[in-house]
């Protein structure tokens, strides 16, 4: 592991040149979709607090975690094995366990999040809020670079519905003790919505795929690097640029230690309707992908990911 580590440029957010920042957001866009996220304004030790958290939620018996257990709206923990992310591996399945948070508006939602107790875990609901709006912040800073990136107004995915998002949190453990057998702590998969933000505990695992469509693929490690968010291009963001951005495949590979990560998928409102940018296609390139509303987009891809058949 890291001896073909990948180099990712950082993206400083509080750059005051926003015109060289949405270049250099573009350039790796088009190259392969992963960069490092840095001066975000999230700082280190609310992010270790949100660690801490989500190690007391997976350190519970399973008998206490699984009355939490992940409902029809996607919000809740999710046992080992319970997901397969690469179809083409079954029937292996993925050797992680997490926690899905969604949408904070819970009045709008059918099925709401699920919040432990604050008698079994006092501060973790707090926590949790309170990263989520603070990431919800930093993805909209992230998604008016992008836009200007595309050579669109920097609040384009407002004026069309896609912000605020239907983010997700999602705290994620990949247990140390397995089997030889047992490689993927999460299988080669690209995310759904427009951009994820990750942090992880620092335990190596997370390698990217440059080029998907090309046979055998290469799988280069991502290295941590302290206080940054690793930012990846989904798959909706790919179908609005009509493959002009990346929307990259990448996978957390067994190390033989515990590995912690939270995830921040920012997918854009649920009656958004994606269609091909009119600055992203021609009559040589016309539109690769029909119309689709990404509350659908976004449920499917779950569904399969988590059906046990």
């Amino acid at each position: 592991m890291m001896e073909n580590a990948l180099k990712l440029p950082k993206i400083d957010l509080s750059s005051p040149d926003r015109i060289s920042t949405a270049r250099t957001i573009r350039q790796v866009c088009l190259d392969h979709g992963f960069f490092y996220l840095v001066n975000h304004g999230v700082d280190s030790e609310f992010i270790k607090k949100v660690f801490d958290e989500s190690r007391k939620f997976f350190s519970l018996p399973l008998q206490e975690k699984t009355k939490f257990f992940r409902n029809e709206g996607y919000r809740g923990y999710t046992a080992l094995y319970d997901e397969t992310l690469d179809l083409s591996i079954k029937p292996q399945k993925d050797l992680k366990e997490s926690f899905y948070i969604g949408s904070l508006e819970e009045s709008t939602q059918n099925f709401p999040n699920q919040w432990p107790p604050n008698e079994l875990l006092p501060s973790w609901r707090a926590t949790m809020e309170a990263y989520y709006q603070r990431l919800q912040t930093v993805a909209r800073r992230l998604l008016c670079f992008i836009a200007l990136s595309l050579n669109l107004e920097e609040d384009f995915f407002e004026k069309v519905g896609a912000y605020p998002p239907a983010a997700f949190l999602r705290l994620i453990h990949y247990p140390g003790e397995l089997s030889a057998s047992e490689t993927y702590g999460a299988s080669a998969h690209s995310d759904y919505g427009m951009i994820t933000l990750l942090v992880s505990d620092g335990v190596p695992g997370l390698q990217i795929c440059r080029e998907k469509d090309k046979i055998p693929r290469v799988w280069e490690d991502v290295p941590h690097v302290n206080g940054a968010f690793i930012v990846n291009i989904g798959d909706l963001l790919e179908r609005w640029t009509n493959c002009l951005f990346r929307s990259t495949l990448h996978r957390v590979m067994t190390v033989g230690q515990d590995r912690f990560s939270v995830a921040f998928f920012v997918d854009p409102k649920s009656d958004c309707v994606i269609e091909c940018l009119e600055n992203c296609w021609s009559e040589t390139s016309p539109p690769r992908f029909p119309p689709i509303r990404g509350g659908d987009y976004v449920m499917e891809r779950l569904r399969v990911t988590c059906s046990k058949e």
